[in-house]
């Protein structure tokens, strides 16, 4: 995205009511599957979009990183919602989430090898053949790596971007999850990717189980992951940020507080 929206959030409708009173959010995001592309929206993210808010549709039941062609109709929904909502991208995971059939019910991560590239840059160019607007493709949270890996995550996603056009939707959230299971620097994949690509960024919070860090959407973001926006933005500030909720919603002067984080973190404007 060429244009610089600041600070968002992602719509929820146990949320509507709070994202709709936001007076400075120029920029929101949904998920692609909760939006019919024909007939009305849903009550509070009609408002937005009639008042302008940009708001990019967020799919995740593509399955970009399966080996089958992804499903036309899974294409052309996207497509459609993209142009029901006059959305400026659309975003998906780098993520399978069936194959033979059988639905995963999660996002699961892809091997870094060659043949994995291979299938996620052909699944990418079918959709793309189907949009009338830019993608942005999202590195997911994974609590393992395949023992087959043949490249570090960096490469990997900057051989997809170059190879299909893509933009890059950061999770720094995801990073520092990665980064924190794998026992490395979060910082580091900034070093890794083109920056330059990233159309937008989400943050969230998340928690640790068993040894394992969890991005749970439902946490506060820590510390740690306002440290990592610092950071980004300190190198090449991203046309957008959104917080990501998805349950356990808190209070709203909590969520404004999350919100006032990540613009201070980040340089933009506060939107509450």
């Amino acid at each position: 995205m060429s244009t610089e929206y600041g600070v968002g959030i992602g719509w929820r409708p146990e949320i509507a009511g709070f994202v709709a009173d936001l007076p400075g959010l120029r920029f929101a995001e949904v998920v692609a599957e909760s939006v019919h592309p024909h007939g009305d929206l849903p009550p509070g993210l009609d408002e937005l979009t009639g008042r302008g808010v940009a708001v990019v549709p967020h799919g995740i039941r593509l399955s970009l990183g399966g080996a089958e062609p992804v499903e036309p109709a899974r294409v052309q929904h996207l497509a459609g919602v993209a142009r029901r909502l006059g959305a400026p991208l659309v975003s998906e995971h780098i993520a399978f989430v069936r194959a033979g059939g059988v639905e995963a019910g999660h996002l699961l991560p892809v091997p870094r090898s060659r043949e994995a590239v291979d299938a996620v840059v052909a699944n990418v160019r079918r959709t793309q053949a189907e949009l009338d607007v830019p993608i942005a493709l999202e590195p997911i949270a994974a609590v393992f790596d395949w023992p087959d890996d043949e490249m570090d995550e960096g490469a990997f996603l900057t051989e997809i971007l170059d190879r299909t056009g893509a933009l890059l939707l950061l999770d720094v959230a995801n990073v520092y999850a990665n980064a924190r299971n794998r026992g490395t620097a979060p910082a580091a994949l900034l070093d890794r990717v083109p920056l330059e690509r990233v159309a937008y960024v989400h943050v969230a919070g998340g928690a640790e189980h068993d040894g394992i860090y969890h991005d749970t959407h439902t946490d506060a973001v820590p510390e740690a992951v306002l440290a990592l926006v610092a950071e980004l933005s300190a190198r090449h500030r991203p046309p957008a940020l959104m917080l990501e909720r998805d349950g356990d919603y808190p209070p709203a002067a909590a969520l404004r507080a999350e919100l006032d984080a990540i613009a201070q973190a980040s340089g933009y404007p506060a939107v509450t």
